[in-house]
C-alpha cells in the first residue's frame, strides 16, 4: 500500500548543521551597539524653544493680521511646536516642558500683539515697527481692549499643547 503524502520530517536539534546563526562582526565578535544619543541637553533645548517661539510668534501674528481673527488651532500649533522643539533638542530634562509652556505663552502674546499691529498699520498711517518700538503702550492698550475670555483660553491651550509636545518629543 502506498501513501499519497510524504512521511513527516524529523525535527532538527538546536545547533545542528544548517541552523542559522546570528550575524557576527569581524574576528568572530558581535558588532558593537551604536552610541546612545545625549538626551539631557538643557541649553540646546532652551535655544531651540526660543527660536521656535520667535518664528511661531511671527507666523501667528501674520495669520491674525491677514485674517483679522484669532485662530485657536494656530495657538495650539504655536504651543506644540515650541514644546516639541524643546523636547526634541533638549531631551528628558524635567524643566524643559515647563519652560516650553512659558515660552509658548510669550509667543502667543507677542503673536497677538503683532497681529494687532498689522491690523492697525493697515488702518492707520503708521508702520508695524513704529507701533512695536515707539508706541508699545498704545499697542498693548489696544490688545487689552480687544482681549476677551477666548483670548485667554488660547493662552491656556497653547501652554498645555507645549507641555504635552515636549513630553512626547522627549520620549
Amino acid at each position: 500500500m502506498s501513501q499519497s503524502f510524504p512521511p513527516p520530517q524529523q525535527p532538527q536539534q538546536p545547533g545542528q548543521f544548517g541552523q542559522p546563526q546570528p550575524p557576527q562582526g569581524g574576528f568572530g565578535y558581535p558588532a558593537a551597539p551604536p552610541a546612545a544619543p545625549v538626551r539631557n541637553n538643557f541649553a540646546l533645548g532652551l535655544i531651540a524653544a526660543v527660536v521656535a517661539a520667535v518664528v511661531t510668534a511671527g507666523i501667528y501674528g501674520a495669520i491674525i493680521g491677514a485674517t483679522k481673527h484669532e485662530i485657536g488651532y494656530a495657538a495650539v500649533g504655536v504651543g506644540f511646536l515650541v514644546g516639541f522643539a524643546a523636547g526634541k533638542a533638549g531631551g528628558r530634562n524635567p524643566a524643559l516642558p515647563v519652560l516650553g509652556a512659558v515660552l509658548s505663552l510669550v509667543a502667543v502674546y507677542f503673536g497677538q500683539l503683532l497681529g494687532v499691529a498689522i491690523i492697525a498699520s493697515k488702518e492707520l498711517p503708521v508702520t508695524v515697527s513704529e507701533l512695536f518700538f515707539d508706541q508699545f503702550s498704545v499697542l498693548n492698550d489696544a490688545w487689552k481692549a480687544d482681549a476677551d475670555p477666548l483670548t485667554f483660553l488660547f493662552f491656556a491651550i497653547a501652554a498645555v499643547a507645549s507641555f504635552s509636545g515636549a513630553k512626547k518629543a522627549a520620549s
